[in-house]
C-alpha cells in the first residue's frame, strides 16, 4: 500500500490518532499538546514492515524503534521491554 502512494504519510497518521479520537468523543486524547494523554511512537517509515503471518500470527512488526505507552517505555530500540502500560478506553455508548 505505501508503495501505491493510496494516502501521505501525515493522512495516515491523521487517521489512526486524531480522526478516531475525534469520533469516539476521547477529549483528552489523538494530539500531542499539552494535558492530552499521549502514547508516541518513535518509527522510521521506510522500514515499517507488519511481519505477522497465518502461521505467526503474534509476530512483531519491524520499523518501530521507542513506543512510549502512558508515559512509559515499552518499546526500546526496536524491542519489547515487556512493559504493559496500556488501559482499555471505552467512547460513549459502549456498553460492556
Amino acid at each position: 500500500m505505501r508503495e501505491e502512494k493510496v494516502l501521505s504519510l501525515e493522512e495516515a497518521i491523521r487517521r489512526m490518532t486524531s480522526l478516531p479520537a475525534q469520533k469516539f468523543q476521547f477529549k483528552d486524547r489523538g494530539l500531542l499538546k499539552e494535558n492530552m494523554a499521549a502514547d508516541i511512537v518513535i518509527f522510521d517509515e521506510k522500514e515499517v514492515q507488519d511481519q505477522a503471518t497465518y502461521k505467526q500470527p503474534h509476530a512483531y512488526s519491524k520499523g518501530f524503534h521507542y513506543i512510549i505507552v502512558n508515559g512509559k517505555l515499552t518499546v526500546d530500540q526496536s524491542k519489547h521491554n515487556g512493559t504493559r502500560a496500556g488501559i482499555a478506553l471505552y467512547g460513549p455508548g459502549v456498553n460492556l
